[in-house]
């Protein structure tokens, strides 16, 4: 199943999707906002502390709201920088250090490569920050595509039209198609096919009759409209065309699963025969698409969403085919507005960026190529830059710390209260059985067939659409890949996948302040200690839990032992009810946080916390300590939970908030901080707090 991404907008295709991450980037528009800048040079970032006492605010109650106490003076001196929309002190700053490490290497390899590899990622990233060059070519490099979707005569040529777009690799909307792990037998790769086609962050965008969301869709009307007229269409036909693909994706929306239904794993998985699906989806030409992608030969699919193709076929019996042009001219020039002319970009940018999530001003143009450019390329990009920025010591100090991890986890099993014999020998089966990918791949993707050219960014971004989709369907049928990584080396993130039952830590994130081999046992397991038992806990969560230790779909706790669990996470799903993502303010109500769409990441930031404290304790007795003894004031489980919670420490616009309660599955920092210690005595004890306080509830929420 595809990776599901978080803290930036998510397709609702792969809403749910099996393999679920920690955490991501520091939230930006949807935009690759960053327009020419040639006088913002990079400046290397400053070094971060894993244990800050400048960030704390010691005039703040820790029992009262702790991440006020640990995080308050860095959220007031830190405001957001203009390119941002969301800053964080950990996530933020690590990013900006390991994005000026990597241009680097791409601006080296742009002007003076010394290996082929490096003239690859060198190429591309030349061409990326070209600027001269994108305004002078204007339209001509999506002319193709363009020229394609005006051949189309009626709405049944839909596929064929879809099919050419995907040939070139052109965006081609609507929905995903992808080979992936079988849910129920996770030994096989197979075909799936997935919602998707909405432009918008959200399905609510669409169906809310909030004034909010109605206001949001004016502006989009108005913003399309503003695009096409930029692409040379008359007022009255750009406005018009931008009415049809309102329509349109009103229609896809309506007809699409929410994120919280995709969350559940049987809502996702129904095995149709070929036959089936197009009988389905009898308006559209499945063998046309197929043999453009060049998909091999299969009998039966994945088709995620049932009722998403089944809208499908209806809007292709009433749509007429000028509103199927429109939309999928929309979508062409809304893919590539940040590789076309500055007017494009600029449009694209007040909408996404400053609109919808209130972001002031676009990043140089540096920092995007460096994005875009690991995107496409990060194996190639990672070797050099694992090899200058990962020492061997890293990884030996991260498997150390894991088999900790393990440890805790599996004593913490053994005596959960709750739980059965016969369901804790399965989980402790499960737990044996996670495989642990720590810093890079063992073996590199091959990137030989993927070509670049200095002259051709959105010809670059073609051939990388198409180099992608060759090497995803190339695995129909075959053998999965258990050492294959699903995030690239820079990465600052973490993430585990039920389906291969593997937790993965790029090397991007075993750095300062997660990890800092200078710093005490407190403030490492309160660091990267809390990251990786928050991703073994993946393993055991709402979602999780419902694959086997082989990556399988089948329940494997007792009945009355997953009723029990369930009565756990419904605790926690009204606990995160109650918190605001965004305060009310100017004419709006309050923005809350949606429970059950957070419940797997609340659930395994309240595991990941227990057990890396566990293993904190079992490390210290290793050496005759205990978590009372202090340093520079603090005992170390003091440090400890000072430590996690400055990895939370932020701030973030409200627009970028109010989306982020609705797609990401993430709680804000001030909530992964305090919902998480409120539901741990040890930390109340650790403060001296009274029970009963805000932080050390009488009853608190408990799973594992």
């Amino acid at each position: 199943m595809p990776l599901k991404k978080v803290f930036l907008p998510v397709s609702s295709a792969l809403l749910g999707a099996a393999a679920v991450l920690l955490l991501a980037l520091p939230a930006q528009s949807q935009t690759l906002a960053g327009a020419d800048d040639s006088s913002a040079q990079p400046t290397p970032p400053p070094a971060i502390h894993s244990f800050d006492e400048s960030a704390m605010d010691k005039t703040a109650d820790p029992c009262t709201d702790f991440y006020q106490y640990a995080c308050g003076n860095w959220v007031k001196n830190n405001p957001i920088p203009g390119d941002q929309v969301r800053w964080a002190r950990s996530f933020s700053l690590l990013h900006e250090r390991n994005q000026y490490l990597l241009w680097q290497e791409l601006n080296t390899a742009a002007n003076d490569p010394k290996t082929p590899l490096q003239k690859k990622y060198g190429d591309f990233y030349a061409a990326c920050v070209n600027t001269n060059l994108i305004q002078q070519k204007g339209l001509t490099p999506i002319e193709p595509a363009l020229k394609q979707i005006g051949t189309m005569q009626n709405a049944k040529q839909l596929s064929e039209t879809i099919a050419a777009l995907v040939a070139i690799g052109s965006p081609a909307p609507i929905f995903r198609f992808r080979v992936g792990q079988d849910d129920k037998d996770s030994s096989k790769q197979i075909a799936e096919t997935y919602q998707d086609g909405l432009s918008l962050p959200d399905r609510e965008y669409y169906i809310s009759p909030a004034p909010r969301y109605q206001k949001i869709r004016q502006q989009y009307v108005e913003h399309m409209t503003k695009m096409f007229l930029l692409a040379g269409d008359a007022p009255a036909k750009a406005a018009s065309e931008a009415a049809d693909v309102l329509r349109i994706e009103t229609a896809l929306a309506q007809g699409s699963m929410s994120r919280t239904e995709m969350r559940e794993p049987a809502n996702r998985y129904h095995i149709y025969t070929v036959a089936d699906l197009e009988k389905l989806t009898p308006d559209f030409n499945w063998p046309v698409y197929w043999k453009a992608i060049g998909i091999a030969h299969f009998d039966t699919l994945n088709v995620a969403t049932p009722n998403f193709f089944k809208t499908l076929n209806q809007l292709i019996a009433t749509e007429p085919a000028s509103a199927w042009q429109a939309y999928l001219r929309w979508h062409t020039i809304h893919g590539f507005a940040t590789e076309l002319p500055q007017a494009f970009f600029d449009e694209n940018f007040a909408f996404f960026g400053k609109t919808l999530a209130g972001q002031k001003q676009p990043q140089p143009r540096w920092k995007q190529c460096t994005d875009l450019t690991d995107r496409a390329m990060g194996e190639v990009v990672g070797q050099d830059w694992v090899a200058q920025n990962f020492p061997p010591q890293a990884k030996a100090s991260m498997d150390k710390l894991v088999a900790a991890l393990e440890k805790a986890l599996g004593e913490d099993i053994q005596t959960l209260p709750w739980m059965s014999e016969t369901t804790k020998q399965a989980a402790a089966e499960k737990l044996a059985l996670i495989r642990n990918k720590i810093g890079y791949p063992e073996k590199w993707r091959d990137y030989s067939a993927l070509k670049a050219s200095r002259t051709d960014l959105i010809g670059n971004l073609e051939k990388d659409a198409i180099f992608q989709r060759n090497y995803n369907l190339s695995k129909l049928g075959k053998p999965v890949d258990e050492k294959e990584w699903g995030m690239t080396p820079p990465t600052v993130n973490a993430y585990y996948n039920p389906s291969m039952n593997d937790i993965n830590f790029p090397a991007g994130i075993l750095q300062p302040p997660f990890f800092d081999a200078s710093m005490d046992p407190g403030v490492n397991f309160g660091g990267i200690g809390v990251v990786i038992g928050h991703e073994m806990t993946h393993g055991f969560d709402d979602e999780g839990s419902q694959y086997d230790g082989h990556g399988n779909l089948r329940e494997w706790q007792t009945s009355a032992d997953r009723k029990a669990f369930t009565q756990r996470t419904d605790c926690e799903v009204q606990e995160y009810n109650g918190f605001e993502a965004s305060p009310a303010h100017d004419g709006m109500p309050a923005q809350h946080l949606n429970g059950k769409l957070t419940l797997g990441e609340n659930t395994a930031d309240n595991g990941g916390l227990r057990i890396a404290y566990l293993a904190l304790e079992d490390t210290l007795a290793a050496e005759h300590k205990t978590v009372d003894e202090k340093i520079g004031g603090y005992t170390e489980a003091q440090r400890f939970f000072i430590g996690f919670a400055q990895v939370w420490c932020q701030n973030q616009t409200d627009q970028s908030a109010r989306v982020s309660a609705l797609v990401d599955p993430h709680s804000p920092g001030r909530w992964r901080t305090n919902g998480s210690v409120q539901n741990f005595d040890e930390f109340g004890k650790a403060f001296g707090c009274k029970k009963g306080a805000p932080m050390y509830p009488v009853h608190s929420c408990r799973v594992w």
